[in-house]
């Protein structure tokens, strides 16, 4: 994502403002900036690199639910009052069975899941199956979980997922070292899936070794990762920080294949970059920050809704999320002062998903900027993720993103104003006609 902050005259060929103006140009795709802003179209670029989320990624939209806290009783018992003799017996720890990890992870579903599809998932067809599954006992945890995964993959939704219990633990521990990359499946013209990197860690490990986004990842240390998840893959990618994996891709399509060694190094650090500097042979100067990409630290320190309120008034909508649980179902509102009160023109492309696309529809749909570029990629989708009582998990999906004017960013995706980039003068109508057509 780039952000362009300027606070000289934009040199865009129109008649030159009386007053010093501040114009703002945000860019959610990836390399968009560089190829329409070259030949000097524009000075002072503050922008903001982000990566974009993925189905496997480990940063969810969502909060996982809290543990549960246990509770203390104290009893006050008077000496005079009560003269017997207590025995205290341990309990022996409760024997979790095989059917009762699967009526668990049933359960789950059954309350929370959201059908991002609107067709395969209802409530009857549901508890039929829990009693067909139920119906037999079931011998072994591994058939269990076997079970498990079939009756997650009934759902078709892709991203909700059984995690054994080695991958539920690592799910649980953030600082372990990767390569920077997100992987996405993605079902070829024959219906085979292939993994795709779908982002990138701007100047991480893989990127710096030559990966690219759009890259098929083929194999992991010379095993064939055909037919396996993302999360599977990202995992074998996974390894002690500073040490070496080595990983066969395919530039494009057609391109050729390269075998890459690696180094693993800890990705989980802050991705928030930013400086100041002046503009040459002037007093103004421009501000420059980028954000490599969403993860756990950056929604500590500028989310992608944090960044939508920067540029939006105290009270308007960032966001709705829904769900079937309660829990899910919100309004998200700027609560204070935006950063800056300029015209926005945001830059997409058919790349721009998840965190991005909450940016770029609150500043839309609240006539804060224009998009300018391709339709967007549409994943709107939340997941949560359960611990089950052996120490797996599920992830599964709970709620999903609707934007302020009330479209499903799911499958759909954000179209945008402009194809090409606009005169400014277009941008300051188009937006004035939005805020008329609000507030008429």
């Amino acid at each position: 994502m780039s952000v362009c902050l300027f606070n000289s005259p934009p040199p865009l060929s129109l008649p030159t403002p009386a007053k010093r103006t501040l114009s703002v140009i945000l860019d959610t795709s990836n390399n968009w900036t560089r190829k329409t802003l070259l030949g000097g179209a524009i000075t002072g670029v503050l922008s903001i690199n982000l990566l974009l989320s993925s189905p496997s990624s480990l940063a969810f939209e969502s909060p996982s639910p809290s543990l549960l806290q246990s509770q203390s009783t104290e009893y006050l018992c008077r000496e005079e009052e009560i003269q017997q003799d207590f025995k205290v017996e341990s309990e022996a720890p409760q024997v979790v069975t095989n059917e009762g990890i699967v009526e668990e992870a049933w359960e789950i579903v059954n309350d929370s899941f959201l059908d991002s599809g609107r067709r395969r998932w209802t409530p009857q067809s549901w508890q039929q199956k829990r009693e067909d599954i139920l119906s037999g006992s079931i011998q072994s945890r591994a058939k269990a979980h076997d079970i498990i995964r079939r009756m997650l993959a009934s759902l078709g939704d892709p991203y909700t997922r059984f995690l054994s219990p080695a991958e539920f633990s690592k799910m649980g521990r953030y600082d372990i070292s990767g390569i920077g990359i997100n992987l996405r499946e993605i079902p070829d013209e024959n219906g085979e899936v292939k993994l795709k990197v779908l982002g990138l860690l701007l100047d991480g490990p893989a990127y710096s070794a030559g990966v690219r986004q759009g890259d098929e990842l083929l194999s992991v240390n010379g095993e064939d990762v055909k037919g396996k998840s993302a999360f599977e893959v990202s995992s074998l990618l996974q390894g002690p920080n500073e040490t070496f994996v080595t990983i066969k891709v395919k530039h494009g399509n057609c391109g050729p294949v390269h075998s890459i060694e690696v180094q693993r190094q800890l990705v989980a650090r802050t991705p928030v970059f930013y400086r100041l500097e002046q503009i040459d042979n002037s007093t103004a100067s421009v501000g420059y920050m980028r954000l490599r990409e969403f993860n756990a630290l950056a929604r500590k320190d500028l989310a992608g809704i944090e960044i939508a309120k920067l540029f939006l008034n105290e009270g308007e909508k960032v966001i709705y999320t829904v769900g079937r649980d309660p829990q899910y179902q919100n309004t998200i509102v700027a609560d204070s002062a935006p950063l800056v009160k300029a015209p926005v023109i945001v830059l997409v492309n058919n790349k721009t998903a998840s965190a991005s696309e909450i940016v770029a529809s609150a500043l839309h749909d609240n006539c804060r900027a224009v998009l300018v570029g391709e339709r967007t990629f549409g994943k709107g989708l939340i997941q949560s993720v359960f611990e089950l009582h052996d120490g797996s998990g599920v992830v599964v999906t709970v709620g999903k993103y609707v934007t302020p004017n009330h479209m499903d960013i799911n499958g759909n995706g954000i179209e945008p104003d402009y194809q090409n980039f606009p005169g400014w003068s277009d941008v300051q109508k188009h937006l004035s006609e939005c805020n008329i057509n609000q507030q008429g």
